[in-house]
């Protein structure tokens, strides 16, 4: 199973996530031709490599275009009618409206509306829809099948937004991120955004405080618009495979028979029956003194039935067979044994 593991060690944000999981591996021309199909105003998008603190990492923009100025304000039922309008394939659908659900349900809670009357600011511009859309189109390219998150940091102090100066984290990115775990930030900046806030709560799968058992494949670095002093300023996204080691050692057990308490020198019951072909059919009783369980059958044209009582005497022990030759005694049938166990590396 492909999994990603989300490490925000320096918190999280739309356009941080879509430049990481592109830098991992994704198909940035896939993302590029699906993006087209949104019936926005019309934007682009720049990539270009930066270094954060050391570290090179993809950076994004969605640049718009200066003739058709964006409208900043979106209800929340008009951006899942622009997902379902695009015709995107269902696993990208669920994705992108997973993810504007979470946003949308804190935004309603903080500003006390229903979620079909839920307009979005800074959220419903362009380059958000972009951001959200984008991340479900990345990680559908990479097969990515859950999604694992280190606890995110989300910052302190303060940002200015449409509303005013609000408090970091902002209302609605708090919201989101009720019941799932926080880390600790010394920093007095927003470290994650409502957008990398509703990445967090709409797709995240499970949290893990240090790397989940996995084959790493690919590694990205998304970088955010700051510079921080001490740190790199970047999403790391690790992509790989879950439980490497499962199903690797099986137990096969196996029917292993005992040999008699009476050894019969290496004799393992090979009674030479080779493989006859007459032209009649036989049908034959054998009637011994030891308690051996063999079915064989010889095929013949003739149609005779002899009793034929033979003693037969394996050092001392008698044997009893009742063999039906049919020329199928590639294999007797032996329950004498118990079963015993043997690892297999597969």
């Amino acid at each position: 199973m492909k999994i990603a593991y989300l490490d925000c060690f320096s918190g999280i944000s739309g356009d941080m996530t879509l430049a990481a999981l592109v830098d991992a591996g994704a198909d940035r021309s896939y993302v590029e031709e699906e993006l087209r199909k949104i019936k926005i105003e019309p934007f682009a998008l720049e990539w270009k490599r930066v270094n954060k603190k050391g570290i090179s990492a993809l950076k994004m923009d969605v640049i718009l275009d200066p003739d058709n100025p964006p409208s900043h304000h979106r209800h929340y039922s008009e951006i899942v009618k622009i997902i379902h309008q695009a015709g995107f394939n269902e696993r990208v659908v669920k994705m992108s409206l997973d993810i504007f659900e979470k946003i949308g349900i804190a935004e309603g809670k903080i500003h006390d509306l229903p979620l079909d009357k839920v307009h979005f600011h800074e959220v419903g511009a362009i380059d958000s829809i972009v951001d959200v859309i984008g991340v479900a189109l990345a990680l559908d390219s990479l097969d990515v099948e859950k999604i694992y998150s280190s606890p995110v940091p989300l910052g302190s102090g303060t940002v200015r937004c449409d509303h005013g100066i609000y408090p970091v984290p902002a209302p609605a990115t708090l919201e989101m991120m009720r019941g799932l775990p926080i880390a600790p930030t010394s920093y007095a900046v927003e470290m994650t955004t409502p957008t990398g806030a509703g990445i967090i709560s709409g797709l995240v799968d499970e949290f893990a405080r240090s790397y989940p058992p996995m084959i790493v494949e690919t590694i990205g670095y998304g970088a955010g618009t700051r510079d921080l002093p001490n740190q790199p300023n970047v999403l790391r996204v690790v992509i790989g495979k879950a439980d490497p080691y499962k199903h690797k050692f099986q137990m096969i057990h196996e029917d292993i028979h005992h040999t008699h308490e009476h050894h019969h020198h290496e004799h393992e019951h090979h009674h030479d029956h080779n493989h006859h072909h007459h032209d009649h059919d036989h049908s034959h009783d054998h009637h011994h003194g030891h308690e051996h369980g063999h079915s064989h059958s010889h095929s013949h044209d003739h149609d005779h039935t002899h009793e034929q009582p033979h003693a037969h005497s394996h050092e001392e022990h008698n044997h009893s067979h009742s063999h039906l030759h049919e020329h199928s005694h590639e294999r007797h049938d032996h329950d004498h044994g118990s079963p015993t166990s043997s690892c297999i590396k597969q």
